[in-house]
């Protein structure tokens, strides 16, 4: 007889330690994170002590390898953490996916060897990140950067102002991005690794959003900021390419932030469908509302394969460019 062919498997299987991973996380968020929600949400500050026990459930350093204190996790793991804290959490979500999917995925593609020895092991303990690219005149239009930075001897003098930074506020390390020559266009544009203390480095005035108000969205303000020559990430020039290629990963963030707050909103939407009462029915009598539900749920679960599509193309190395914008674009 011929030997059996083992079919692919489902892009909802998990492995059993996906499984333990997700599980893990969906009870932490519903039992420590839930309760801080709405406080957090109404004082628009993200509590320390559940920032730390972040830190402790190794929520910040997934895919950090094990020799710098990190899980060692896929970027899977840090999808399915994101979804799963977003469900209960939106702020919680986006805190975690600039964490993992930005600033921690740039220096394990960029950071040499002394980089990663240094950064990853903080990030990975107690350390936030933060990605500073948009400014004023440079959002949808990433590369009309603005802020400058100027080689002085072995030193790079930074000077300029970010806007819309997340995580800016509980950040100590910023992959922040600066060109060296404007004449150049998207060719002068570097990447530095910028360490909150540093003179002349501020996080200035925090916005007071709608939304996701417990996540951090400040202004950076950079006035002769003095770092060495050796905190530029990758090569002097190329920033353009890992603000490229590192944003294409975070599509996938992105996506997985969406899926999850859809989720947990369906969630309450079925629940109160199924409670209150009209014409003598419960809402979820009605066949149109019936409806709606039933199309939620169709999309969502549409946004959650190409979310998880994406990251498994990543994970498995093939082009997943296309795919991950599809996916940020549906669920968002």
């Amino acid at each position: 007889m011929p030997e059996p062919v083992a079919l692919p498997a489902p892009i909802t299987q998990f492995t059993d330690d996906e499984v333990l991973f997700r599980d893990n996380i969906r009870q932490f968020a519903e039992d420590q994170l839930r309760p801080h929600v709405k406080e957090m949400d109404e004082k628009a500050i993200f509590d320390k002590d559940l920032l730390q026990q972040f830190f402790h459930l190794g929520l910040m350093g997934i895919e950090i390898p094990e020799q710098y204190g990190g899980g060692g996790g896929k970027f899977f793991d840090a999808i399915l953490a994101v979804e799963e804290l977003s469900r209960v959490d939106a702020s919680a979500g986006v805190l975690v996916d600039v964490q993992n999917t930005l600033v921690v995925n740039a220096l394990l593609r960029w950071g040499n060897e002394e980089q990663k020895k240094k950064y990853l092991t903080r990030l990975a303990a107690d350390t936030c990140g933060s990605y500073a690219l948009s400014e004023a005149s440079s959002g949808s239009d990433a590369f009309a950067l603005q802020t400058r930075a100027e080689l002085r001897g072995n030193e790079y003098v930074l000077n300029g102002r970010k806007l819309w930074i997340t995580n800016a506020k509980e950040a100590g390390i910023f992959v922040l991005f600066a060109t060296i020559d404007s004449s150049v266009g998207y060719k002068g544009i570097t990447a530095f690794l910028v360490e909150k203390d540093l003179a002349g480095f501020t996080v200035g005035k925090k916005e007071d959003k709608l939304g996701i108000r417990a996540s951090s969205t400040c202004e950076l303000i950079l006035e002769d900021c003095r770092m060495p020559a050796a905190n530029v990430l990758g090569e002097v020039g190329k920033g353009y390419k890992i603000a490229i290629e590192t944003l294409n990963e975070g599509r996938i963030g992105i996506g997985a932030q969406m899926a999850g707050l859809a989720r947990g909103a369906w969630e309450f939407a079925a629940k109160y469908a199924q409670e209150r009462k009209q014409f003598g029915k419960t809402l979820a009598q009605f066949q149109g509302v019936q409806f709606q539900i039933a199309q939620m749920a169709t999309e969502i679960e549409a946004a959650r394969l190409m979310v998880y599509n994406a990251a498994r193309m990543k994970d498995a190395h093939l082009p997943f460019v296309k795919e991950a914008a599809m996916a940020k674009l549906f669920s968002s």
